[in-house]
C-alpha cells in the first residue's frame, strides 16, 4: 500500500508541476463516475464521492471517498451478516476519456476470528460526464 501511495504521489507531482496550461487541480463532491469491481472475495459498486482530482487533457486522476455497496456472502458459522452492505471506502481512480480504473480500499472490522484490516480492490467503470 505504501508503494502504491508513493507512486501515485510521484505521478501527481510530475503532472502538477509541468509547464502546460491545460492542467487543473480541483475539489469535487461528485464526478458522475460509476464503478464495479472486486475486493476481498466479493464485489462492490460505487459512485465517486468527495475527491481531489487533477485533470490533464483527457486524463483525470483522483483520490477521494467512495460511497459503495459491497456484495459478499458471509461463510461464518452461527449468525451471519447481510450479503449486501452499504459502506464507505477511500481510493484512487484514473479516468481516461470515459473509461475509469479504480483502486479502492475498504476497512473490514474486527470479528471473533480475524483482526480488522484494510482490503485493496480493483474496479472498472464509466464516466458519465
Amino acid at each position: 500500500m505504501k508503494k502504491c501511495l508513493f507512486g501515485f504521489g510521484i505521478l501527481i507531482s510530475n503532472w502538477c508541476f509541468s509547464q502546460e496550461n491545460d492542467s487543473k487541480v480541483k475539489v469535487s463532491l461528485f464526478d458522475g463516475i460509476a464503478v464495479a469491481g472486486y475486493v476481498d472475495h466479493g464485489a462492490f459498486i460505487n459512485f465517486t464521492g468527495p475527491n481531489v482530482n487533477f485533470k490533464h487533457k483527457s486524463t483525470k486522476m483522483m483520490i477521494g471517498m467512495l460511497p459503495s455497496v459491497r456484495i459478499k456472502e458471509d461463510h461464518s458459522n452461527g449468525t451471519k451478516n447481510s450479503p449486501i452492505m452499504p459502506t464507505l471506502g477511500v481510493g484512487f481512480a484514473l479516468v481516461y476519456r470515459k473509461l475509469a480504473l479504480q483502486i479502492p480500499f475498504y476497512y473490514n472490522t474486527k470479528t471473533a476470528t480475524e483482526n480488522g484490516a484494510w482490503k485493496m480492490g480493483l474496479g472498472l467503470g464509466y464516466s458519465f460526464k
